[in-house]
């Protein structure tokens, strides 16, 4: 019996410049693609902070409302690592391209769904109930999305510039944070009333909108000359995380580890800080607009760290990063208890800004040059996601436990911050430099 070879992947080969129109359209790709996934992973971190205690948790103690809100908010990041590895299995068997559509699809999809569904009054406990599901997808989808767009900008770039390549998806995310804080804080003028009844429902239904225009760009982009290459092979890496955790577990803890340093910096100061100034008086429209400028120096630092991880290493840019956390921690709680508006900027604008933009611009690169390509979707996929979950995902929590254990004061979480990021400069410090690795090429 005759049987039907594949159709060929369509691809290109790998380019020699980012100047060129296929580049061009690959790096909008990776930024609006990931823009879009974190515009809907981010909105409902945003609303967690703000609204979901008042519509899904109205019988409880505010501040044990808020404390389950954030709670659902940590299931989604706990859900990150299994999306990197499932669609991180496809994306190193079947292709990159296809599975960063089918992330964007799912991801839009839920979040229109949240913005649809009833609060407890109208069906009880099934609507916390089934918002904890739809942020579990929310995680699936994301966890999924960043490997993949990332990794086809950087396996189509040139070896010089790929980490400023792959650092296209990183400015994406700060991106879509930006858009969804400014969306969430034009509807945060309703009136009170209103923007619980409807308001906050109203950027959750816009995703819809973006999705569509997503998918059109994400579409026209060709699939990975490192992936292509290997397309006959498919067989021989029949179950890529297995051997992303037997054969890479240095790799994989180390990344994790300096990952982990970025992410408490989100989790703490986009999340628990939001609700923390807010509750202690400023106003709350004003707070997310800081939030915004906050996420624009993000994408502004990103860009020239990345470019600067081309030029002297990925390891050096994000260490600088790190260092830059450790000290500024007790100076950053300090601004904090200020209660001032312009005090919380130039706290977001510190952090949010110079030390995780500069931990982040490189972090792609340096996630995809722990692995070789067969994996590299896997590999880099779990050492980002699970570095999200663990530093980002249970940080509002951890800091809220933090404060109430001390009486309401903020010197303990300064001191575990710092700790965080001296341990992960010492992860960093252990890991191989890979700005001049061949990324074709057999890995250690």
């Amino acid at each position: 019996m005759k049987t039907t070879a594949p159709a060929p992947i369509e691809t290109s080969a790998i380019s020699t410049s980012l100047n060129t129109s296929m580049m061009r359209r690959i790096l909008a790709s990776s930024f609006f693609g990931s823009m879009i996934e974190f515009y809907d992973f981010i909105l409902f971190a945003t609303a967690s902070s703000i609204v979901f205690s008042q519509v899904f948790f109205v019988d409880l103690d505010p501040g044990l409302g808020l404390f389950l809100s954030f709670t659902i908010l940590a299931v989604g990041y706990v859900a990150r690592p299994l999306g990197g590895v499932v669609f991180g299995h496809f994306g190193d068997r079947l292709g990159r391209k296809g599975v960063l559509v089918l992330s964007m699809m799912l991801m839009g999809g839920t979040t229109v769904a949240i913005g649809l569904f009833p609060p407890t009054a109208v069906i009880g406990v099934a609507a916390p109930i089934l918002l904890t599901l739809f942020r579990v997808v929310q995680g699936l989808a994301v966890g999924g999305e960043w490997g993949g767009a990332m990794l086809i900008a950087l396996e189509h770039a040139p070896k010089e510039r790929r980490g400023f390549a792959a650092s296209f998806a990183n400015m994406g995310g700060p991106a879509g944070a930006v858009m969804a804080t400014i969306v969430m804080s034009v509807f945060t003028m309703l009136p009170d009333e209103q923007f619980i009844a409807w308001g906050w429902r109203v950027p959750f239904l816009l995703s819809a909108v973006l999705v569509l225009i997503g998918l059109v760009v994400r579409l026209k982009v060709q699939e990975s000359p490192l992936f292509a290459k290997l397309e006959e092979k498919a067989e021989e890496r029949k179950t890529p995380i297995v051997e992303v955790i037997t054969k890479y577990p240095k790799n994989l803890i180390l990344g994790i580890i300096a990952g982990m340093s970025s992410y408490t910096v989100q989790g703490l100061m986009t999340v628990w800080a939001i609700a923390y100034v807010i509750n202690n008086g400023l106003d709350a429209t004003h707070v997310l607009w800081v939030k915004a400028l906050g996420a624009a120096s993000t994408v502004v630092v990103v860009w020239f760290a990345s470019r600067l991880s081309d030029r002297y290493g990925r390891r050096p840019i994000m260490m600088l990063g790190m260092a830059l956390g450790a000290v500024a921690a007790f100076p950053i709680m300090f601004m904090l208890d200020l209660g001032s508006l312009w005090a919380f900027a130039l706290a977001l604008i510190i952090t949010q800004g110079f030390v995780q933009g500069t931990i982040f611009g490189p972090f792609g690169a340096f996630c995809a040059e722990l692995f070789p390509t067969r994996i590299r979707y896997t590999g880099s996929s779990l050492v980002y996601q699970a570095s999200s979950t663990l530093g980002a995902g249970f940080t509002p929590m951890i800091v809220s436990g933090l404060v109430a254990l001390v009486g309401g004061s903020l010197w303990l979480v300064a001191v575990v911050w710092i700790a965080v990021f001296l341990i992960a400069i010492l992860a960093t410090r252990f890991v191989k430099e890979g700005r001049d690795a061949d990324l074709e090429s057999e890995m250690r």
